[in-house]
């Protein structure tokens, strides 16, 4: 079913596409990359429909596309006939037109895995012409020991919080695809130590976001405030002392970038991860989940099993937490190289693993550093990129390099298969994969590929 324009009304020529607003019952397909599933309209237009799950049979509503549109956006705003795995969403802030960080708040935490292990099998088998059984995969999104809490309740995993402040000085998150903000008087996925900062419980005047930063190595807590274009820094008062600092938003030719200033207190926080104390400087990247950092390097260590005397790379080696790892397991006789873009990270690796002579951190573009380095052979790699993926070009640096092993750290399903299918056309395997569910009530999954020369062993 679809709904019709008022009587007497009569669209603009320009809008007279549109389908926003309208509304299809319609029976729900597959789970798709990206936190929705894969519907048909009654004329075959594709929609991809938020807070539902698959079997489903709901009424979606149009919230983005156009008549000729390939394809539609939709959200479920009524359920007709409901799945097995669907609960009530724990959190007031979720549902269709709220808060967009959460897509999974109406899945059992079980579904979820399930929903991200589709999605994972998916990707490789569209992307890179892979199955489970091809990457010698189980199927499973390994959950978190710690984050196993009884029925109807969140685990509070998240460590770094990102509030975005309305123009009422309320902070809260983005509605899905939006620059609207849905105001919040607490997150609950956001760790006790994000919580008591108090972020949510004061207003923001003259304020563009908010970032709560709750080291879980130590005690830690840190607010980065982003003033409006042209607005001064508010007078911060929390519940607890924390380091203030205040960042400015500045435009180059590479895009955004925050310059950041201290107002009282660190520039950095201090995190425990692998039996070592890293310090992170302000805004630079950590895992969000409280438990990630170890599991990673837990992950990856066994994947790579490091042996004394070997060469190492860590690329996108951020504060040097792999770096660091790989130098404690090769030794003395051994030696590393980190490559990160980020000035600021560069400096936080150079103190973080000043205590290994033997390793060595340069600054910039991996695809770009990695020939200048000279380095013509190296044991065993590992490689955390963005989002975005690696891409071709470094791929095909890293197999001339000929390591015995690769660890392949992966936040995007869709990436990693991409740079699969880059990695076995310059001749290395998946020897394995696992996938950790690091980010509970969303769509995002973590995954740790482990890559051999193909042919090894055959």
């Amino acid at each position: 079913m679809s709904t019709a324009a008022s009587p007497g009304t009569s669209p603009a020529p320009e809008q007279a596409a549109s389908l926003v607003g309208h509304e299809f019952e319609v029976e729900v397909g597959p789970v798709a990359h990206g936190g929705h599933c894969v519907a048909r309209t009654g004329a075959g237009q594709v929609l991809f429909v938020r807070h539902t799950l698959p079997g489903e049979r709901v009424v979606a509503r149009v919230t983005e596309g156009r008549a000729d549109s390939r394809f539609l956006r939709a959200d479920a705003v009524r359920v007709l006939d409901a799945a097995k795995d669907r609960v009530e969403a724990p959190c007031p802030f979720s549902g269709p037109g709220r808060c967009g960080g959460c897509d999974w708040q109406h899945a059992k935490p079980g579904a979820q895995r399930r929903l991200k292990a589709d999605v994972i099998t998916e990707q490789l088998a569209r992307l890179a012409g892979l199955t489970p059984e091809d990457v010698q995969w189980d199927g499973t999104v390994e959950p978190v020991p710690g984050d196993k809490v009884p029925p109807g309740e969140v685990p509070a995993w998240r460590s770094r919080v990102q509030y975005a402040v309305d123009a009422e000085g309320r902070p809260g998150f983005r509605r899905h695809r939006s620059h609207e903000v849905e105001p919040v008087d607490h997150c609950l996925i956001a760790a006790e130590g994000v919580s008591e900062l108090g972020v949510e419980r004061r207003t923001w005047p003259g304020v563009a976001s908010v970032d709560a930063v709750a080291a879980s190595g130590s005690t830690d807590r840190q607010v980065i405030v982003t003033p409006v274009p042209g607005g001064r820094l508010p007078l911060v008062e929390l519940d607890r002392p924390v380091s203030v600092l205040r960042a400015e938003e500045q435009h180059g030719r590479g895009g955004e970038n925050r310059t950041v200033h201290r107002v009282h207190g660190r520039p950095f926080v201090r995190e425990r991860a692998d039996g070592r104390t890293w310090r992170v400087g302000a805004g630079g990247f950590w895992q969000v989940h409280t438990q990630a950092a170890d599991l990673l390097v837990d992950a990856v260590m066994r994947g790579l099993t490091p042996r004394k005397g070997e060469t190492a790379l860590d690329l996108y080696c951020g504060v040097g937490l792999f770096a660091g790892a790989l130098a404690d397991r090769v030794g003395e006789r051994g030696a590393v190289l980190g490559i990160e873009s980020g000035k600021r990270a560069v400096e936080d690796a150079r103190h973080n693993l000043a205590d290994f002579p033997r390793v060595r951190v340069e600054q910039g573009r991996v695809e770009r550093v990695l020939p200048r380095t000279g380095i013509t052979e190296a044991d065993i790699v590992v490689l955390d990129p963005p989002r975005s993926g690696a891409g071709r070009a470094t791929v095909q640096l890293l197999a001339d390099l000929t390591p015995r092993r690769i660890a392949y750290v992966a936040c995007d399903p869709a990436a990693l298969a991409r740079d699969l299918r880059y990695f076995a056309d310059a001749g290395y395997r998946p020897r394995f994969l696992r996938a950790f569910d690091l980010f509970p009530m969303t769509h995002h999954v973590e995954c740790v590929a482990i890559l051999e020369p193909a042919g090894k062993g055959l």
